[in-house]
């Protein structure tokens, strides 16, 4: 479980986040989403350390990150899994040593402990074989589901994923979301996803925070979505026609299981 209180971030005069407050849940896939602009990867970025709130609180599992020392972030970022959104492989590694990385850096098992790992993996996001191709010689699709096996290795409690479906074409961004949806579920890990992609939100948001000019403008899951009345997340959410088609049919399924 992951909560934030009241963060507020600046950048000189401007404010991208104004006193936000939420609550990340284990277990289940927390999608940020908003216009870009709307404060979402700044958000992010402060969950992670990688920018400092001016005002606020964060807490992990009841422990305060916002003023824990270094050494004591760095035991807890051994806990936290990243998916960045360029899959960030590294291009001389094979698949299998960019999947080992994360173990070379914080483990001291020997080489062939890390390989059992990095082979269980692989086999989990569906990679069986692939240890020795290079990123130059695998799909977008592929490499994402590289960067899950990286992310997942030390079997960590956080999951961030930036943009997870970045680049990708709709059946494969399909196949990326149940993957972290599953992995989610099955570890019982505390994802947090930022997304543009409004599939990934009606299919897997379980806990939806919307952000607008750097504020909390709505939170429910992707079942809320359909009956809210929130304007500003409507024109955003159902921007095109077929997606108002699509929420029109969604409300009719909906009446019917009623």
């Amino acid at each position: 479980m992951i909560e934030f209180k009241n963060i507020t971030k600046k950048f000189g005069d401007k404010v991208v986040l104004d006193d936000v407050s939420h609550l990340m849940q284990t277990g289940k896939t927390n999608l940020i989403i908003g216009t870009s602009g709307s404060g979402k990867t700044v958000l992010q970025k402060c969950l992670v350390g990688l920018f400092e709130p001016d005002e606020g609180v964060i807490v992990y599992d009841g422990k305060d990150f916002t003023h824990m020392n270094e050494d004591e972030r760095k035991l807890l970022r051994q806990q936290i899994g990243m998916l960045f959104q360029g899959s960030a492989l590294f291009d001389s590694m094979t698949v299998e040593d960019n999947v080992k990385f994360p173990l070379d850096m914080f483990t001291k098992d020997s080489n062939a402990a890390k390989l059992k790992i990095v082979n269980e993996v692989l086999e989990r996001v569906n990679l069986v074989g692939s240890n020795k191709k290079f990123p130059s010689e695998i799909s977008g699709g592929m490499k994402k589901r590289v960067g899950i096996a990286r992310a997942i290795v030390l079997n960590p409690k956080f999951l961030f994923c930036d943009e997870p479906n970045s680049g990708l074409d709709p059946q494969t961004s399909m196949l990326i979301d149940k993957l972290i949806y599953d992995i989610t579920n099955e570890f019982k890990m505390t994802t947090i996803i930022n997304t543009h992609d409004m599939n990934s939100v009606m299919e897997i948001g379980d806990n939806i925070l919307y952000l607008k000019d750097g504020k909390k403008e709505w939170t429910g899951n992707s079942k809320d979505i359909i009956f809210s009345d929130n304007k500003n997340l409507n024109d955003f959410i159902f921007a095109s026609e077929f997606l108002q088609d699509a929420k029109q049919l969604r409300m009719m399924e909906a009446a019917k299981k009623a």
